[in-house]
């Protein structure tokens, strides 16, 4: 009988050949690559994160604010600049700036007028006849902008009759507005009011035209009535259009009244430049011109920060 021992299991596999990760079937390493999840720098970062705010920061805005404040500042005082330069050297270069007052000569001449109570009393006057007639104005072509925009009654009654008034400009109803009224002071107020009606008309009805019908339908499949309709769907759609109008109306309103004081009116900032006129006095021409330029800026800035308040829910573009 043999001494050794047989077994009969066979010897355990040596730990020292396991075979590397290398050496897995094909199918295994690609069933190993794909339950490992690949982690990317950009891909994790949460999609709700906008990159704008990293990319773009507070002091960039701010300084380009700055700069375009400078650069429009800088080209008014270019403009005065060139205008002092061709007019104190009596420059004819096709047209004649030896004739028409310096810089100076216009500054002093403003000094005089701040010192007089009448300039202040034609700034006066002017300014309650540009609120009153463009105030007017603006309720009056809103609600007929939205009458007509959403009736088709009011369209075939009143829209025939608004596109014949249109063409004709403001001041050609003078005449009209002389034999029409009582004062003249009522035939400016009319003038103001008929030129800067129908661009406020026009802008509303064709903002409420343009107005998605899927609003309205969808408010009134909640129960909306018709007035909430106007209120909660077509007068906050219509803003923008609305306040476009009203921006233009403000420039025309200008205008026309400038032109109806020169004309008929007793008192404001465009009679007494017509008179600074007639008695050849051209330095104050120039201060009735500048004048109504700063009252023209500030009216229709306050157009423009009444509308961007009243459409802060828009979506704004971010300047570069």
């Amino acid at each position: 009988m043999s001494t050794t021992a047989r077994s009969d299991h066979p010897a355990p596999p040596d730990t020292t050949t396991l075979p590397d990760s290398t050496a897995l079937p094909d199918s295994t390493a690609l069933r190993a690559e794909r339950d490992v999840p690949l982690i990317d720098s950009e891909a994790s970062a949460p999609a709700s994160q906008p990159l704008a705010d990293s990319a773009i920061p507070a002091s960039a805005t701010e300084t380009s604010g700055w700069t375009s404040r400078l650069i429009r500042v800088g080209s008014v005082v270019a403009a005065i600049g060139v205008w002092q330069l061709l007019t104190a050297n009596d420059v004819r270069a096709g047209l004649r700036f030896d004739t028409l007052p310096t810089v100076t000569e216009i500054v002093a001449e403003f000094g005089e007028h701040l010192g007089a109570g009448q300039y202040y009393l034609d700034v006066a006057q002017s300014l309650i006849r540009i609120v009153t007639g463009f105030g007017l104005a603006a309720v009056v072509g809103v609600a007929a902008g939205i009458g007509l925009g959403r009736s088709r009654l009011l369209a075939d009654v009143f829209g025939p009759l608004a596109e014949l008034v249109r063409p004709i400009p403001a001041i050609a109803l003078v005449p009209v507005a002389i034999l029409l009224f009582p004062s003249d002071e009522s035939g400016i107020v009319f003038i103001t009011f008929t030129a800067s009606l129908f661009p406020v008309l026009v802008s509303t009805r064709h903002a409420t035209r343009a107005l998605p019908t899927i609003w309205e339908d969808a408010v009134r499949t909640l129960g909306a009535s018709r007035r909430e309709v106007l209120t909660r769907v077509v007068v906050p759609g219509i803003l923008p259009g609305v306040f476009s109008g009203l921006s233009v109306g403000m420039g025309v309103a200008w205008i026309c009244l400038i032109s109806a004081e020169m004309i008929s009116g007793r008192l404001g900032i465009g009679y007494r430049t017509w008179q600074s006129y007639t008695i050849v006095d051209y330095p104050a021409v120039f201060v009735g011109m500048i004048t109504i330029g700063v009252l023209g800026f500030l009216t229709s800035g306050i157009v423009e920060l009444a509308g961007r308040r009243a459409t802060r829910w828009l979506p704004r573009e971010v300047s570069a």
